[in-house]
């Protein structure tokens, strides 16, 4: 696309036969989008028309490894020139090498993986496993799963209805059996807590009151997220006690990974935070750095053991599960995430992004909150922050925070007053000083249009 007639077209078509995610292709229209991204590397990405943005958020927090590694990319081609696919009951070898690799990285027993397409279809795959196991057992009744208000697990048809997100009305009947527990979020602790400690043990506390209130024996599973994206990390006794809750009323608990793994937080997996080993644990995203589609659920082997044998195998079958071009792109990812020191990097780079947005908090009052951990970071911004007061929705606040962000060649995406930063892991103190000064000048706008003083 050399033209301007050329560019016109190629949106022009995007406009008339394209669904992209959460738009409305008549409103992208009129905003003359949308935007055509042709190439990039490391946090930056160049559009069609020449210019060059910072991605802060890393596609879906999931261009870990960063774009542009032409490695990736001979790994692809190298295994698609050998072998494409494979024939019904046979596997391949990168994809051998794959879940060995996983089960070496992943805790303690987690070592049997089943590999999907995405995280939706991991976390949908992680409930049936432990709805399943519990029939292996003689358990029939088990059926509901306890999610957690304000997190997010897919968009598939079951786990949509995790998390107890809006929206969801058209989609009705909601799935049966699901039960939410409070999110251990201090900042609008729905407790009122006077502490992260005491909003952690309260929180935990209303899983067990769930799984009482419920009968433990119709309870199959508990999921949740180490860290829940753009919020705060709970404190460590919330996971002791839900890891304590969990065994005492046999009830799986699935850790989703599928945001924090492969050293989104600064560790390899954001529950090595906490010392705590799940029954099971999803991961996506950042396996491959979204190169290619591909994610895995990874059962213990007191899970997995069940499904041993011809009469108790777990009957599920996806066609690009495992496929052996995405496993040597994930094995090729992995590699350069372990062998660049990315974890690492995103602990040193994370405690430095957040050092950063703090001083604005200190400088903006509307700036309410800001957390997170590692490359995983979160911003609230209020209209008092004495009352914690969100912005009036009528302000769209958001739209034109993530608009001012554009115009100052940053890709961040504010929903309402609320952003999260998932920036790639290969991310330089320089990037991050580019980024919090546009945060800056964008929000004291902002705040001078609003008379927020």
């Amino acid at each position: 696309m050399t033209t301007i007639g050329e560019v016109e077209s190629v949106r022009q078509a995007a406009l008339d036969h394209l669904w992209m995610h959460n738009a409305d292709w008549t409103t992208m229209a009129e905003e003359g989008g949308p935007p055509i991204m042709v190439s990039g590397e490391g946090v930056r990405v160049k559009d069609v028309e020449g210019n060059v943005w910072i991605d802060a958020h890393g596609g879906y927090a999931s261009v870990n490894a960063g774009y542009g590694h032409t490695a990736i990319a001979d790994a692809m081609l190298d295994q698609m020139q050998k072998l494409t696919y494979f024939p019904q009951g046979t596997t391949t070898a990168p994809l051998i090498r794959l879940v060995e690799k996983l089960g070496e990285l992943a805790p303690d027993n987690l070592e049997r993986v089943w590999p999907v397409s995405g995280g939706s279809e991991a976390n949908e795959t992680a409930v049936k496993i432990a709805r399943a196991y519990h029939k292996r057992r003689g358990d029939s009744g088990r059926y509901k799963v306890i999610s957690r208000r304000g997190s997010y697990h897919g968009a598939t048809g079951g786990v949509m209805w995790m998390g107890a997100s809006s929206g969801l009305s058209d989609f009705e009947p909601a799935m049966p059996g699901m039960l939410y527990a409070p999110q251990p979020n201090f900042y609008r602790c729905e407790f009122g807590s006077d502490s992260p400690s005491e909003c952690a043990e309260r929180s935990a506390r209303a899983v067990e009151d769930l799984i009482l209130l419920h009968n433990p024996d119709t309870v199959a599973a508990f999921i949740g997220e180490p860290v829940a994206s753009g919020l705060e990390p709970p404190s460590k006794e919330y996971w002791q006690m839900v890891r304590e809750i969990c065994d005492r009323y046999g009830v799986p608990l699935i850790a989703d990974e599928v945001v924090t793994g492969f050293g989104r937080t600064g560790k390899m997996f954001a529950m090595e935070h906490f010392g705590i080993i799940p029954d099971i644990m999803t991961v996506a995203k950042g396996i491959t750095s979204s190169y290619l589609p591909l994610a895995a659920t990874i059962a213990g082997t007191h899970i997995a053991d069940a499904f041993a044998g011809e009469d108790n195998i777990f009957r599920q079958a996806l066609t690009f599960g495992g496929h052996p071009v995405t496993a040597a792109v994930a094995l090729k990812n992995i590699e350069i995430i372990e062998h660049s020191n990315l974890v690492e990097n995103s602990e040193c780079m994370g405690a430095y992004f957040l050092e950063q947005l703090l001083d604005l908090k200190e400088k903006h009052p509307s700036v309410g909150d800001v957390r997170g951990i590692g490359l995983l970071l979160g911003m609230e911004l209020v209209s008092d922050r004495q009352r914690k007061t969100p912005f009036d929705e009528s302000l769209q606040v958001g739209k034109r925070l993530t608009e001012k962000m554009r115009e100052r060649g940053i890709i961040m995406r504010f929903n309402a007053g609320k952003v999260t930063l998932g920036p790639p892991l290969c991310i330089t103190a320089d990037d991050i000083n580019e980024i919090v000064s546009a945060l800056d000048s964008a929000i004291s706008e902002l705040e001078s249009e609003l008379s927020v003083v």
